[in-house]
């Protein structure tokens, strides 16, 4: 079971590299961090874009690009197309958005037919590895669905689960995250918390332990269990995956402790048919190469699911 990056860093010495196809790699930032997965023996790279813009860029932080397989596309559009064809037909193992607008590489990971679709809606999952908790935390959905419905929550459940079991964490514990741990009827997030803890009980939802409606104190402290009297609760301040309400408190939740707490993170979307790594500009390079990291191992946990 992987308790931090360390763990998932040395998981990697242990699959075949992966490769990544990135759409529009004319971006520093980006060319650094495939640069770093390289050099770090967790994935080749494809870089499709305007091989003229690639050059400079390369050339600018000095990356010498004769190990990589560059695929001159000037327009952007066209440029994510190839990309994810790439990643559709098995010749690249993951996807990853470089200069190019977020509505652009989405539409083209749900592309008809040349996207990553799966049958499944798409979520996010951010992996913490934090200073004073003992093992990683699954945060969810911080950046894709903005107020996730019953069903929606029941599904990022079901892709986060996915993750978890990539990163060797079997029968993870969600916990649905409200601002209070009874149900209240006049807080409808406790209620649908409360529903999907039955679903998990009557087999709807399996491979993990839900336990909801929690506050946050209750789904990540042992104390705040044992002084609030709910050590009878199926989750004690252990939770695996934190599942959020709506995007506001898990994006703050999420900026929150990337300011303010030690931490190593790593993102990406999930329910598609192949790994997307998409960071946000503001990311720094360490959280782009960990999310590299992250979708090489699930990459490599897909592939043995479909043999």
């Amino acid at each position: 079971m992987s308790k931090n990056f360390d763990d998932l860093f040395a998981k990697l010495s242990q699959i075949e590299k992966k490769k990544v196809s990135v759409a529009v790699a004319q971006d520093s930032e980006v060319l650094l961090a495939v640069k770093a997965a390289k050099e770090r023996n967790i994935a080749d790279s494809v870089l499709v874009g305007d091989a003229d813009e690639i050059k400079k860029v390369a050339d600018e932080i000095g990356m010498d690009l004769s190990g990589y397989e560059v695929i001159d596309v000037k327009d952007p559009v066209e440029a994510s197309l190839t990309a994810v064809k790439l990643v559709h037909d098995g010749e690249a193992d993951m996807y990853m958005k470089g200069l190019l607008d977020t509505k652009l590489f989405l539409k083209s990971v749900l592309d008809k037919e040349v996207g990553l679709r799966s049958g499944r809606p798409l979520s996010h999952v951010c992996v913490f590895d934090m200073k004073g908790v003992d093992h990683l935390l699954f945060l969810t959905d911080v950046a894709f669905i903005p107020y996730p419905t019953l069903e929606d929550k029941a599904n990022i459940i079901r892709n986060t689960v996915e993750i978890c079991n990539a990163c060797g964490i079997d029968n993870p514990k969600v916990a649905p995250l409200a601002a209070v741990e009874v149900v209240n009827p006049k807080m409808p997030v406790t209620v649908e918390a409360a529903e999907l803890t039955a679903m998990n009980e009557r087999g709807e939802i399996t491979g993990c332990i839900v336990d909801g409606p929690l506050s946050l104190d209750l789904a990540t402290c042992p104390e705040s269990a044992l002084h609030k009297g709910a050590t009878d609760r199926k989750i004690v301040g252990d939770a695996d995956i934190l599942l959020f309400p709506d995007i506001h408190a898990g994006n703050l939740v999420y900026k929150g402790l990337g300011h303010f707490a030690q931490v190593r993170t790593g993102n990406i979307i999930t329910g598609t048919a192949a790994p997307v790594v998409l960071t946000s500009r503001s990311d720094s390079f360490e959280v782009k190469v960990n999310s590299l990291a992250l979708g090489a191992i699930v990459a490599d946990s897909l592939k043995k699911n479909k043999q």
